[in-house]
């Protein structure tokens, strides 16, 4: 049987990364698994990747720019415990308008293909934890073992 490069157990906050918005890690690993918390564009700084705020206040959001950034926060915070987007093996998409799905598919694809990419559920929801939000993800990665690619 090949040898593990499981990442110890437990729940981990990333140094450096977006602080949670709550009592909840970045990662948690159980065994090979490890279950990614939802993950936005929000950066370390606070700022929204994807969001302008124009000067009578009114947000615009571009979903391509969100997802990129979401994902690119999901590969750094899965590198903190040495795993690529490619060991994702199940991701939940949450949009808040459905209308944004085209282009947040477009982008996903440039990350995943339907032969080799991750398992997916993507749902509208009414509102995400901050107002400049239009997506949020989570994600199931599986630690690969020795050998394995």
């Amino acid at each position: 049987m090949p040898e593990s490069r499981s990442p110890a157990a437990g729940s981990i906050v990333v140094a450096g990364r977006t602080t949670p918005l709550g009592a909840y890690p970045h990662l948690k690993v159980v065994g090979d698994l490890v279950f990614v918390s939802g993950t936005s564009a929000r950066q370390p700084d606070d700022k929204v990747e994807g969001a302008t705020v124009g000067a009578d206040g009114a947000v615009t959001f571009d979903i391509r720019v969100q997802t990129r950034a979401v994902l690119a926060n999901i590969g750094a915070v899965l590198a903190a415990v040495d795993l690529t987007l490619d060991d994702v093996v199940d991701i939940t998409a949450f949009l808040v308008t459905m209308d944004d799905f085209p282009g947040y598919n477009e982008v996903y694809g440039e990350h995943f293909t339907a032969e080799t990419g991750p398992a997916r559920t993507t749902v509208a929801v009414h509102q995400l934890p901050h107002p400049h939000l239009a997506i949020e993800i989570k994600a199931i990665a599986r630690a690969r073992r020795t050998g394995e690619v």
